[in-house]
């Protein structure tokens, strides 16, 4: 469960008779995510009661904007292909250097010697 959900369900179950410390409100990411990483989230949460493998339908990953070059050929191909997919070739960019990542980064599986 993030500490946003935990947060959340916390103030909406309002039990101030706890045992646990009532946790701040945080005026950014960047706020939250220091006294995260400076406090011990057992003192402020039951992880007892947390959701096991919760699902996070509206969440949006953050961002940033990257410039790179590519070859005029290149980025015409790709808007052909977005074009027969019907999605934004920069959304198409994405899909395929994700894709690319997942493989490089999964556990490869033994290859069997050829002696």
């Amino acid at each position: 469960m993030s500490f946003r959900l935990a947060i959340k369900a916390r103030r909406k179950e309002k039990y101030m008779n706890s045992k646990h410390k009532p946790i701040p409100q945080f005026s950014s990411e960047d706020e939250e995510r220091e006294f995260w990483a400076t406090h011990d989230s057992t003192e402020y949460l039951d992880w007892n009661k947390a959701e096991k493998n919760p699902t996070f339908s509206r969440l949006k990953l953050s961002t940033r904007t990257v410039s790179i070059r590519l070859p005029e050929s290149l980025i015409a191909a790709l808007k052909t292909l977005a074009n027969k997919r019907d999605v934004p070739y920069q959304s198409l960019m994405k899909m395929f250097l994700a894709e690319k990542v997942r493989e490089e980064t999964s556990v490869q599986p033994p290859q069997p010697d050829s002696n």
